[in-house]
């Protein structure tokens, strides 16, 4: 039975196709209401999720199951789209689908009175059939296809209230940002092909393993291609932006985007990660690029009063994170960040849109005193702070762990340091916006707010305990790199560093009555990580004006000089055919008068040379 469950786990990606196809009689009817597509979507993802564990229990402990498809073959071109069914891939597959099914059970509680669920559970479902193919996938080649339609997705789902000038403008940036490093990472796909005769990542981690071009140009820029790919999807400087912007749409949906579908962007980028090591220049640009993300995420987010907007910029924090991870080559340590985190921010997002849901604002100056109304969603809060964070037992401390453990030991220490700068900053963040929601007195929008209803604390309670549990999971499922589980002196330095940005926190927010930035930083100091580092002038005046002003010189160029000469014939030959339409009248004498005189001015012309002769 186990074998049947394996050979038929391509139809993992196909269930939330299916709900699709029959979500689309909802689209049009009005009469029963938009429900039963949010119910039929469950449903299918329900049995995404069973099929997915039962391939799970099956392939535990046994050799990864392949096969391929073959997709197009032209000549000597061959593309086949290759599977693998292994013990990480569907334990990711797993995860993903399980909080696609919080995701849409909360989304039944959170938007009870919108008229498009049709469309809502659709879109979601198009992220979980992208995401899951994706990560069953074992083709370079079939991963950009279906990062291709989850950037798609991004621009339906995060323009989903289209009236709104707002969410549209989001909905563009979004997508012409991630088209960036999507055109990039086409050119490497397709400039890899010719050097190592496969999109399988299996035999491209195998030839990158003695390969000729290790260490030359072309390697770095392969790499460098490749990698720009991963920095769009992840969020990741200078193509950071649109994750803020993306924060337009329903916050469901960015439960699913936040915690899933940009993870599955480094799903990409931690598999390519042989094909980094052939250049150290692309480690090494890993790196910075992680650490410039990282650190300024973490302090961009310290100056935010909207709550979605702390959170977009912590994830973007912990996928540089994971970018250090890739860098400095250790595979294992990024899968557990991303097993970690995935579920840590679903959880924070969960109770920060049960906040959102009752009390109608995500403006964290007009909330507080929470605690006693909502101590459920307050608990799952901190449990999701805590899965973050650097604090034992939780996922979180054993990913950061390891993660420096291994700088540790590689002597990077420059990368060492700067993680235990994250993490604190990352305490001091989050407790500073459980202290803005929770503590204090009441503020106006926050008087009244009791628990929202069971259909969005049951998926936010149960995220939560996923949290708590998911350490004791990974590890009896064995897929954590667990090879001493001592704190360890890395463990105390992260716990210190934790303690310090915790402490700090809640000195300045939990103890003290002034609530704003300002209050305890400079000004310009405020406004610079407000304001995204002033990414967004900088933006404006490298590119968007240069853009601009190339394009309004080529607009004047076609209207006036192009367009003129073009136009110039035009009305020549109007005014030439208006002139002849008035010297034909239609009379013979007058043609006959005007041959003659035509021919007496010919012959002068051509006798004119001989007329001196004649005198």
């Amino acid at each position: 039975m186990a074998e049947v469950y394996l050979q038929s786990g391509w139809l993992i990606p196909l269930y939330p196709l299916l709900g699709i196809l029959l979500t689309v009689p909802w689209m049009s009817l009005r009469r029963t209401g938009p429900r039963p597509a949010g119910y039929i979507n469950i449903c299918t993802t329900a049995i995404a999720l069973v099929h997915a564990v039962l391939c799970l229990q099956a392939v535990w402990g046994q050799v990864p199951l392949r096969w391929s498809i073959t997709w197009m073959q032209v000549a000597d071109l061959s593309i086949e789209l290759p599977f693998e069914l292994s013990s990480l891939s569907l334990a990711a597959v797993v995860v993903v689908v399980a909080l696609n099914l919080l995701a849409q059970i909360y989304a039944i509680g959170y938007l009870e009175m919108d008229w498009s669920w049709a469309r809502l559970f659709s879109l979601l479902a198009l992220f979980e059939a992208g995401m899951t193919a994706l990560l069953l996938s074992d083709s370079l080649f079939f991963s950009y296809l279906m990062l291709e339609i989850l950037t798609l997705g991004t621009y339906l789902i995060v323009g989903f209230w289209f009236n709104q000038p707002r969410v549209i403008t989001g909905a563009r940036d979004a997508f012409l940002t991630k088209r960036v490093g999507d055109l990039i990472l086409l050119m490497g796909v397709i400039a890899i092909y010719p050097l190592a005769g496969t999109w399988s990542y299996t035999e491209l981690a195998q030839w990158a393993a003695d390969s000729p071009i290790k260490g030359t140009t072309i390697a770095t820029l392969v790499g460098l291609a490749l990698l720009a790919g991963p920095i769009s999807k992840c969020a990741q400087f200078p193509l950071h932006l649109w994750l803020d912007s993306a924060m337009e749409g329903p916050l469901p949906t960015t439960i699913l985007r936040n915690s899933v579908v940009i993870p599955v962007g480094a799903w990409v980028l931690i598999k390519l990660t042989p094909v980094f090591a052939l250049s150290p220049v692309v480690d090494g640009v890993a790196v910075a690029i992680g650490t410039i993300s990282a650190i300024g995420g973490a302090l961009i987010s310290i100056a935010q009063v909207d709550a979605k907007r702390v959170l977009s910029y912590l994830t973007s924090t912990f996928m540089g994170l994971v970018f250090i991870a890739v860098g400095t080559s250790q595979v294992g340590v990024a899968y557990f960040l991303l097993m970690a985190f995935a579920v840590a921010i679903a959880t924070l997002i969960t109770s920060t849109g049960s906040v959102m849901l009752t009390c109608v604002t995500q403006d964290l100056t007009n909330l507080g005193g929470l605690w006693s109304r909502r101590p459920v969603t307050a608990l799952s809060f901190i449990l999701g702070a805590l899965g973050i964070l650097g604090l034992p037992p939780f996922g979180g401390f054993w990913a950061m762990r390891f993660l420096e453990t291994g700088l540790w030991y590689d002597g990077q220490l420059i990368p060492f340091a700067i993680v235990l700068a994250i993490n604190g900053l990352c305490a001091f963040s989050l407790v500073r916006m459980f202290c803005l929601m929770f503590v204090g007195q009441p503020q106006i929008m926050s008087i009244r707010a009791p628990e929202p209803i069971w259909l969005v604390v049951i998926p936010m309670v149960f995220m939560a305990a996923l949290t708590l549990h998911i350490p004791i999971m990974l590890q009896t499922l064995n897929l954590l790199p667990l090879m001493q589980t001592s704190i360890g002196m890395t463990g105390l330095l992260l716990v210190i560093s934790s303690g310090l940005g915790l402490g700090l926190g809640i000195f300045l927010y939990g103890m003290g009555e002034k609530k704003l930035p300002t209050d305890y930083l400079s000004p310009w100091l405020v406004n610079l990580m407000a304001d995204d580092f002033y990414t967004t002038g900088l933006y404006q005046n490298l590119f968007i004006w240069p853009v601009a002003t190339t394009a309004k010189g080529f607009n004047w160029v076609e209207r006036y000089v192009i367009d003129g000469v073009v136009n110039f014939v035009g009305v020549a030959s109007l005014f030439s055919g208006e002139t002849l339409k008035y010297a034909n009248p239609g009379r013979s004498q007058v043609y006959i008068f005007t041959i003659a005189i035509c021919v007496v001015l010919l012959g002068l012309f051509m006798g004119w040379s001989y007329l001196p002769s004649l005198g």
